[in-house]
């Protein structure tokens, strides 16, 4: 072999290397994924382009907050916002969240309510309303899109399997100006 094809033959080996890898990380660590829908305004907007930790579940379960990313149906993905744990209870009074009778601070919320002008951001329910059930059962969560006047959640939806959970959001990376790694 002369030097030149040496050469091709060394990139041509480089590049299918760098493939492989890329599809090894894409498949099994990161994925893409672009939002559809409302649900998660103003948080995240219709269109943005996020960056999904897949593997981050895999080794612990989801946080209270966490935003994620599951397989709602066979057709489509939705990005919500974790609200309860396997053996949480539930309740929303008065615009507040209450997790196992304890109020909880929803910061990322806060400069929302503000601009709504129904009386309630979040309408008052209880677990036991909108799931038949007292507590979140193990192997499960309740969700809820941080857009609570219009988005389909565990409020219609039930409860979310942790099976169906793709993984956590991570970064967003589109549009540029909002790049924003995701607590």
């Amino acid at each position: 072999m002369n030097n030149l094809a040496r050469e091709i033959w060394d990139w041509v080996k480089t590049f299918a290397v760098v493939i492989i890898i890329v599809l090894i990380v894409r498949t099994f660590f990161f994925a893409n994924y672009m939002v559809h829908g409302e649900s998660m305004m103003p948080t995240i907007e219709n269109g943005e382009r996020l960056i999904i930790n897949k593997i981050g579940y895999e080794f612990s379960e989801p946080d209270r907050f966490d935003l994620i990313v599951f397989h709602a149906n066979k057709e489509s993905d939705y990005i919500k916002r974790v609200i309860g744990l396997p053996g949480d209870h539930i309740r929303y009074e008065d615009d507040t969240l209450y997790v196992n009778g304890q109020a909880q601070e929803e910061e990322y919320l806060t400069p929302y309510k503000k601009q709504t002008e129904a009386e309630d951001f979040t309408s008052d329910f209880t677990l036991e309303d909108v799931t038949g059930e007292e507590t979140v059962p193990e192997g499960k969560i309740f969700v809820l899109g941080d857009n609570r006047q219009n988005s389909m959640d565990s409020r219609q939806l039930g409860f979310i399997n942790l099976e169906e959970v793709v993984g956590k959001a991570n970064i967003r990376y589109w549009p540029v100006d909002e790049f924003t790694v995701m607590r």
